[in-house]
């Protein structure tokens, strides 16, 4: 949808007049909201040309062409020297310099809309014009020795990522970069105590096994170089080399197996839980700083929104409702009436006719909360058989289908259809019992229709009912083209029969969401 720029000032002039708060203030305010709902950080100008500015550059259509062309310039290592399809020289260089021009494009934009001490203290921005300049520089000696018929290398390449992760639009790339960075430390503990028991472990197996002149099953010595030891003890972390790496000590005494053993519990299982457990646990931790600060960057845009609209109501300042909703509109412009009283009803429980600062705090939250509208329909054999529908009889259909007990069921037929699948397709018994359970199935699927409204069954939500009948009518046809073929003599149609082996299978992943629930 539109963004909340796209307005019409002239239809909001008439209520601007009654209210001290002009039509800037209103797209100020709208802004931090945006920002909140976002989860947007961005320092921006207040002025109302700075607003509208920033208003364009958060524009989806700007986002998306930003994307695109950072998409398009990571792709150009594909088409550029050494490539099995590679590209003239003048073409991918004139789309690389069509990317930087965009991307100084939109640098130029975010320093047009950030304060100007606040855009040359961020890193981001020096690091991304670096890049930019380094890029060309290097385009052009490379064309320069490219034209002079002398080999050379585009050293820029690795630095296009940066494209990727410096720009504003990227805050979740950077945040999941600073929480890996954050958790460095104390991980680089563990890791030297790992290293350091591998390298003990190493030392005593030199002692152990470097004098008693064994060799490998290639007739190499064994174990007597400290560095090759060193790297075969920690490949057998992996187990890769297991237990191949301990069979000439083996072979030797079988008491050295111990040491192996011993070893593999306290580096792999132990050392390698133990570093899981850390990783997580930090991780999780500097993530929850990042959410805490994000929920605490949220609050305090809201709050500038607030101070931005609020007006006097007694002893304590509110936003009035007209205001409120004016608000709403730039902020989500194609939420519908509906929808906006909801949102009006949970911010005023008590429709004071104000909204206040508690309750409009929690506006970005919820706007981000999605809400479906459900027109609830009588079935349609409801209204042309209301009496048969009705009867004692539909009515005891209805509950069993609706009863967990009717899931359940299905759930065992799907276990042991299972079973069935995994016998031989060519015993008759086998081949007759495919036709129960998709006889089964469609009733199953016939019950359910006649139990739900149908266009409530296949909602948009209803992903699984959607695959139930998508797979059973599927099988259905497979299985009867599969059994037409087969009584003719010229059947030879494996890729039938693979299809219907296929569908087979899929059917028993609807056990899927019998687990979930």
């Amino acid at each position: 949808g539109d963004s909340p720029f796209v307005c019409e000032i002239q239809v909001l002039k008439s209520f601007f007049e009654k209210s001290r708060i002009g039509p800037s203030d209103l797209l100020l305010a709208a802004a931090y909201v945006y920002d909140a709902q976002y989860n947007r950080n961005i320092p921006f100008e207040t002025s109302p040309q700075a607003v509208r500015l920033y208003y364009l550059y958060n524009h989806w259509i700007t986002q998306a062409a930003t994307y695109f062309f950072i998409f398009v310039d990571l792709s150009l290592a594909v088409f550029e020297e050494p490539a099995v399809y590679a590209l003239p020289f003048l073409a991918t260089a004139l789309v690389e310099v069509l990317c930087l021009l965009v991307f100084f494009g939109r640098l130029v934009h975010f320093a047009k809309v950030t304060p100007r001490n606040v855009f040359w203290k961020d890193t981001k921005n020096i690091c991304l014009m670096i890049v930019i300049l380094m890029t060309l520089i290097d385009l052009i000696i490379y064309g320069a020795l490219k034209i002079s018929d002398i080999n050379s290398v585009r050293w820029s390449r690795f630095l296009r990522p940066i494209f990727l992760i410096n720009f504003a639009e990227s805050r979740q790339i950077r945040r999941v970069f600073r929480s890996i960075r954050n958790t460095l430390p104390e991980i680089t503990y563990v890791f030297l105590l790992f290293m350091f028991s591998v390298l003990m472990f190493s030392l005593m197996a030199l002692k152990l096994f470097g004098h008693r002149n064994l060799q490998t099953m290639e007739g190499a010595p064994y174990f007597t170089n400290y560095l090759d030891i060193v790297f075969d003890m920690y490949v057998l972390v992996t187990t890769a080399n297991s237990p191949d790496v301990m069979m000439p000590a083996f072979d030797f005494s079988w008491w050295y197996s111990l040491f192996f053993i011993t070893y593999v519990v306290i580096n792999t299982y132990l050392f390698m839980s133990v570093f899981l457990a850390v990783v997580y646990n930090n991780y999780r931790k500097h993530l929850k700083n990042e959410i805490r600060q994000l929920a605490y960057m949220k609050r305090h845009k809201m709050v500038e929104a607030f101070n931005i609209l609020k007006v006097q109501e007694g002893t304590e300042f509110v936003i009035k409702e007209a205001q409120w909703k004016q608000l709403v509109r730039l902020v989500a412009p194609d939420i519908s009436t509906s929808h906006r009283e909801l949102l009006l009803r949970v911010s005023d429980e008590e429709q004071k006719g104000y909204v206040d600062k508690k309750s409009f705090v929690r506006l970005a939250d919820l706007l981000n909360i999605q809400v479906i509208a459900v027109k609830i329909q009588s079935h349609p054999l409801e209204r042309w058989l209301p009496r048969v529908y009705n009867s004692a009889g539909s009515l005891f259909v209805r509950r069993m289908v609706q009863h967990k007990g009717f899931v359940w069921a299905f759930d065992v037929i799907i276990l042991i259809n299972a079973i069935f699948i995994a016998l031989d397709e060519e015993n008759p018994l086998i081949s007759y019992a495919e036709w129960v359970f998709l006889s089964l199935y469609l009733l199953e699927i016939l019950l359910k229709l006649y139990t739900y409204e149908p266009r409530m069954f296949f909602a948009k939500t209803q992903f699984w009912n959607w695959f139930d009948t998508s797979i059973i009518i599927a099988a259905l046809i497979a299985t009867i083209l599969n059994a037409s073929l087969k009584s003719t003599s010229q059947y030879n149609s494996q890729q039938v029969l693979d299809i219907v082996f296929i569908l087979r299978v899929l059917r028993l992943i609807r056990i899927v969401d019998s687990i979930q629930r």
